[in-house]
């Protein structure tokens, strides 16, 4: 897929979790890898209600805004982004959601979040039954990036789903393509759906 069609792609996609209400308050961030190995990432504060194509903005691995975007802020947690790039060479999209379920679970849980059972499971990449338990990372929250440079590296070997949770903020999920990080955020958030109203 060439950049402007997934540049065009990933904001219609944004603007539609926005709709869901995965995004409030200008909040969030997505990135992707270009034909050209470059990192791309959302701008931050921009209404993802009203995201466009010409909202992303160019970095370096080290999360700086380069070329044409140089001076431009991005967001803090850009350099999250850059850490799983370098950590899965073989990701090309990033998506970050403040969806409402997952953040309430990671409330409720420890180190992890436990699912068995449940067919969607079959929606991370990898994983060929529902009859399985598997685990998802909880890393509590922190505005220090290097903090999560440490876990993600720490904990790589617990990240076989392609996801995470951050506590009381949100979740990460990636794919080698956008088909696939939608796929994988969108089976966790209903995983962490289901779980939320099960333990009512």
């Amino acid at each position: 897929m060439s950049q402007n069609q997934l540049k065009e792609e990933l904001a219609d996609l944004i603007r539609n979790y926005n709709s869901r209400g995965w995004s409030p308050a200008t909040s969030t961030n997505y990135s992707f890898i270009d034909e050209n190995n470059q990192i791309w990432v959302s701008r931050s504060g921009v209404d993802k209600a009203n995201f466009q194509s010409t909202d992303f903005i160019k970095v370096n691995i080290s999360g700086q805004a380069i070329d044409e975007f140089a001076g431009i802020k991005p967001s803090a947690e850009t350099l999250i982004h850059c850490y799983l790039y370098t950590l899965f060479p073989e990701v090309k999209v990033i998506l970050h959601s403040h969806g409402i379920h997952p953040v309430l679970l990671s409330a409720r849980e420890m180190s992890d979040v436990v699912f068995e059972g449940y067919e969607i499971q079959k929606g991370f990449s990898g994983q060929l039954t529902h009859d399985r338990q598997i685990k998802i990372p909880i890393f509590d929250n922190s505005q220090d990036m290097s903090f999560f440079e440490k876990e993600l590296i720490y904990r790589k070997a617990l990240l076989e789903n392609h996801c995470f949770i951050i506590r009381k903020h949100g979740t990460y999920a990636w794919g080698s393509s956008l088909f696939e990080a939608k796929r994988h955020l969108e089976t966790l958030d209903y995983l962490c759906e289901v779980k939320l109203k099960t333990l009512k």
